[in-house]
């Protein structure tokens, strides 16, 4: 294991410098009780796992149907727990991950606070402008979701082997984090630690700005012959799929992580422009269409290197 990479434990000590990296570290108590807030797809499969190791899990919903069909799968009660739990789960769009946590605090709904927003920077930093004790919570992104959204979608299974986002702050005490620790391996997760404006940046490279793309290109289909749709293969499908996801949802991501997305859009913009030029010039069959030809293949060439490095990442 590199330098890189941490200890969590010793991460829980040295807050002056957290490193970075993906670790394996099991806490030193585990969980026994939790509240969920939040019964979409994420926070059910959160439930989900948690209770199948046998923790007891309440479930709260601002829509209580949603969190009566998480119930009714297996997920826990619905309901708040009668006395503080040992963690709890906040699985809420970004924007509101502030103001639950801060609620949830003043409820005094446990010892411990996680979210599980895909963004980072805004959640936390809210959580601190809010007046909530920072050092009782931790941002966390499991990165693992679906095209299908809410309780009828979630499974236990859905975060095994998959990497789960940790940004202590500097204040963020050890029992804390070791609640943390305990929810990633008990969803069979492997726990990183980064900053919270790095995550932000690595997931519009790997997640947000894809899922736009995917977006926009699914568009180009609304209104295309049905004739053309018929033809449409496994490749489109593919490339299409996560635009299936919920619009207002992704909206919210999107907006709360905006300048970071934007920045890979624009490099992707002048790809495209470059690609565009080259395609005009091979159709045009002039004195250009060679150059454009080299353009073509260039483009290409990148996108299989891109591709195999995604295929180098070790498997869990």
């Amino acid at each position: 294991m590199s330098a890189a990479f941490s200890n969590l434990t010793a991460v829980a000590r040295a807050r002056s410098a957290v490193p970075e990296g993906p670790a394996r570290v099991r806490p030193q108590v585990p969980l026994r009780t939790a509240v969920v807030v939040g019964t979409g797809l994420v926070g059910t499969s959160v439930a989900l796992a948690l209770t199948a190791a046998g923790v007891r899990v309440h479930l709260e919903d601002t829509d209580q149907a949603a969190a009566v069909l998480a119930q009714s799968r297996g997920a826990g009660t619905a309901g708040p727990p009668a006395a503080p739990a040992d963690l709890a789960v906040v699985a809420v769009p970004p924007a509101a991950v502030g103001g639950v946590v801060r609620e949830a605090q003043r409820r005094g709904m446990a010892r411990h606070f996680v979210d599980v927003a895909s963004v980072k920077a805004v959640p936390v930093a809210e959580v601190a402008a809010r007046g909530c004790d920072t050092s009782r919570f931790i941002g966390g992104h499991p990165m693992a979701g679906g095209e299908r959204s809410g309780p009828g979608a979630a499974r236990a299974d859905l975060f095994h082997g998959r990497p789960w986002v940790l940004t202590p702050l500097p204040e963020t005490r050890d029992d804390t984090l070791n609640a943390a620790l305990d929810l990633v391996t008990v969803c069979g997760a492997t726990p990183v630690v980064m900053q919270p404006g790095d995550h932000d940046r690595a997931v519009a490279l790997v997640s947000h700005a894809p899922h736009l793309v995917s977006s926009l290109l699914a568009a180009r289909l609304e209104h295309a012959p049905s004739g053309a749709i018929r033809l449409s293969g496994r490749g489109v499908g593919d490339m299409t799929r996560i635009a299936g996801a919920d619009p207002a949802l992704w909206a919210d991501i999107l907006q709360s992580n905006a300048g970071a997305v934007a920045d890979v859009l624009d490099g992707l913009a002048e790809d495209l422009g470059r690609t565009v030029a080259a395609l005009r010039a091979l159709a045009s069959a002039g004195t250009s269409a060679r150059a454009g030809a080299r353009q073509l293949t260039d483009v290409l060439r990148r996108g299989r290197a891109g591709r195999a490095r995604i295929d180098e990442v070790p498997g869990p």
